[in-house]
């Protein structure tokens, strides 16, 4: 009965008052314990509310009905596709939407709405991945900065390949500690390129000085990044540098110099074919010969041989606690192998340049130091 005379009245009620009631009609629907009859006349009445001309009556039914796990599910499919300002909320917040329907508005949607599906307060890992896959920057960068979503990491990888060259989307991600190694590295070869590409760089480098100073700083990242890479993570990133082709012998070598021997080790499993036990034993306490062998079937050259040993024997040492030492005094060392500061050739000039590198970095912390005092 109350209903019924609802109905009639609505015809003539003023927008204001029908905002009201609706909004009131849509609670008690949904909080009260009506009985069966009077329950279906109700969602009868606000089924036919969603034909009201004014957007603000269905606003209010938006936001009586979005955050219930009871609403009639043929109201709050028709308020998700009503104008933005009202399926706003219905998309942000309703339990009743599921990962189909909001793959198809993700689909479908403008920046806007992909946006609100990303921030719901859960995003499941398909829904991750759709928007992953086709959504706009500020969809993507809002899913990565929402902890309820689950996103897995072909979805982080998907994000890096088709929006990494975009701030909003990089910094976003970069942040991210679940952001997979590899996609970090290719975040930071995507950095590079922008920047050797920027007229301002351009102008003041041209066009090959920055190309090389560009890779020198990614490698020099690439290094620094492995110290915050999980070791399960090791193969995945060791496959990405192998696929770009930055799996070099002057790469692993930095990799040694700087005492990432587990890092190392994961390489040379993946190059040689060994098994992660067998390479594992061998740099923790083989032979020359032995290692050297593991060293050809990785296809390092010969003349590397010696300095990675060296280097090697320094870290292990270190690790055993029988010897303190860092950057500075290995690749000393290891020039030292190569005959010191008059060695000449690639090789010898990679040495060099990362014993510079440790030279310019401990001053840098020694003064800093001193500053802080």
């Amino acid at each position: 009965m109350i209903v019924s005379h609802f109905l009639k009245w609505i015809d003539t009620a003023r927008v204001s008052e029908r905002a009201a009631a609706a909004s009131a009609l849509a609670r008690a629907y949904i909080n009260s314990d009506l009985p069966f009859e009077d329950r279906c006349a109700a969602e009868a009445a606000l089924t036919l509310l969603l034909d009201d001309v004014s957007a603000k009556v269905r606003q209010s039914l938006a936001e009586a009905l979005s955050m219930s796990h009871h609403a009639p599910p043929q109201v709050i499919a028709a308020l998700a596709s009503d104008q933005p300002e009202v399926a706003a909320l219905v998309l942000a917040r309703s339990p009743l939407l599921t990962d189909a329907d909001l793959i198809d508005r993700v689909a479908c949607g403008q920046k806007a709405t992909q946006k609100l599906i990303a921030n719901r307060p859960v995003v499941s890992m398909a829904l991750a991945a759709a928007i992953a896959e086709i959504g706009e920057p500020e969809a993507c960068a809002s899913l990565v900065a929402n902890s309820g979503a689950d996103i897995a990491s072909l979805s982080f990888r998907r994000m890096a390949e088709r929006h990494g060259h975009l701030p909003l989307v990089r910094e976003a991600l970069i942040s991210d500690a679940r952001l997979p190694a590899d996609c970090r590295h290719m975040l930071l070869v995507k950095l590079g390129e922008t920047l050797k590409g920027s007229p301002l760089v351009l102008a003041l480098m041209g066009a090959a000085r920055a190309d090389r100073v560009m890779r020198d700083a990614c490698v020099k990242a690439s290094v620094t990044l492995i110290e915050g890479t999980r070791a399960e993570e090791h193969a995945a990133l060791i496959e990405h540098l192998r696929l770009r082709g930055d799996l070099t012998a002057g790469f692993i070598i930095r990799t040694i110099a700087h005492g990432k021997v587990d890092f190392f080790g994961s390489a040379l499993v993946a190059l040689a074919q060994q098994s992660e036990q067998r390479v594992r034993a061998l740099l923790a306490g083989g032979h020359d010969v032995a290692l050297q062998a593991l060293f050809r079937s990785a296809g390092l050259a010969a003349a590397t041989h010696g300095i990675i040993l060296r280097a090697l024997k320094i870290w292990r040492e270190v690790a055993n606690g029988k010897r303190v030492a860092g950057v500075q005094e290995v690749s000393w060392l290891m020039l030292k192998e190569l005959g010191g500061q008059s060695a000449e050739g690639d090789l010898a000039g990679l040495v060099k340049s990362i014993h510079l590198d440790a030279l310019r970095e401990n001053a840098r912390g020694h003064a800093l130091a001193i500053a802080a005092a």
